[in-house]
């Protein structure tokens, strides 16, 4: 499904002042959402600001999809609260909803229609969107040259790109979208990485839900991992995959090397990977004073560069662990 800014009645206010008093563009707040004895979400809590290009991540039934829908209005916290913009989402709908863009879930197009056509209804159904504005959407996500071509005839990749097309129709403030790299090839998973950060340069708030870690990791500036509709973890990719302060040493007898480590306090847990390098801490933190050690024992490094963790393997770590396994 695919959301368009959208207006929705409220007799409260008319229009969303520019001026915001914070870089805060959405947050959430101990919100839940229960059916029945199962907990959907879990007192969550999230912070997303301005430019963020926000990876939500977790397995499947954790929660992810129920927030975006609470997110957009679709469904109704149990408990908690949302602000967009710094408005609270139940009492300001009209003024907040038309500033997010959305594509959730597989797009609904008008297959019999052109690519541009859906364009040019779906921006008439939200008040009417300009000629100019539909050429610069279609030229942002690579469809100019199938335009005109009925949407029957378009890929996966190509239908999925349709989708963020329309949920970029008027210029939203915050783009929510699920699983956007879906059916793209690799050039296209390219393209859809391009995308996302030319919105984050223009300032735009985007919320990513996706499996594919290698893509989150290349394209987030931030993430949240959540397992059963709790938060696990909420940080930068670059803290999730800091190493322990051990650093990957490519250099001529490794072996020979690690011995001399071993012998040193802070080497004790030293070891040769699978790939030959030699993997340790160092005497004091810092990687220059382990090059001047391994120089001054006779075993001068070709490479080292600090160690970092697998993305795949910490998901997995944090969500098998909060699920008790």
């Amino acid at each position: 499904m695919v959301y368009g800014p959208t207006t929705v009645p409220d007799t409260q206010d008319s229009q969303i002042t520019s001026q915001r008093s914070s870089e805060v563009v959405l947050s959430i707040h101990n919100l839940s959402k229960q059916y029945g004895q199962r907990m959907a979400v879990n007192n969550l809590n999230l912070e997303l600001h301005k430019g963020d290009i926000f990876g939500f991540l977790g397995p499947n039934g954790a929660g992810k999809t129920t927030t975006i829908r609470m997110v957009l209005g679709l469904i109704t916290p149990t408990t908690g609260e949302i602000q967009i913009l710094g408005k609270e989402l139940k009492q300001h709908r009209a003024q907040v909803l038309p500033r997010v863009g959305a594509l959730i879930e597989t797009p609904a197009l008008y297959l019999y229609m052109s690519g541009r056509d859906n364009l040019r209804a779906i921006g008439d159904s939200l008040g009417g969107v300009s000629k100019y504005r539909i050429d610069e959407i279609l030229e942002l996500v690579g469809l100019t040259s199938r335009q005109k071509d009925k949407v029957k005839t378009y890929s996966l990749g190509m239908k999925q790109r349709l989708g963020i097309a329309i949920s970029l129709l008027q210029d939203p403030d915050v783009v929510i979208l699920d699983e956007p790299a879906n059916g793209l090839d690799p050039a296209g998973i390219v393209e859809m990485r391009d995308l996302m950060h030319q919105l984050s340069a223009e300032g735009k708030t985007v919320l990513i839900s996706s499996h594919l870690l290698s893509e989150i990791r290349l394209i987030c500036t931030r993430i949240a991992i959540i397992a059963r509709g709790s938060l696990i973890r909420e940080t930068t990719i670059d803290e999730l995959l800091q190493g322990e302060g051990q650093f990957n040493v490519q250099l001529e007898n490794a072996q020979s090397a690690l011995q001399i480590v071993k012998e040193q306090p802070w080497g004790r847990n030293a070891y040769v990977n699978d790939k030959g390098a030699l993997v340790t801490l160092t005497p004091t933190g810092k990687g220059r004073d382990l090059n001047l050690f391994l120089v001054q024992a006779g075993f001068a490094p070709d490479a080292l560069t600090p160690t970092t963790k697998d993305l795949e393997k910490i998901f997995l770590e944090l969500t098998n662990s909060e699920a008790g396994e």
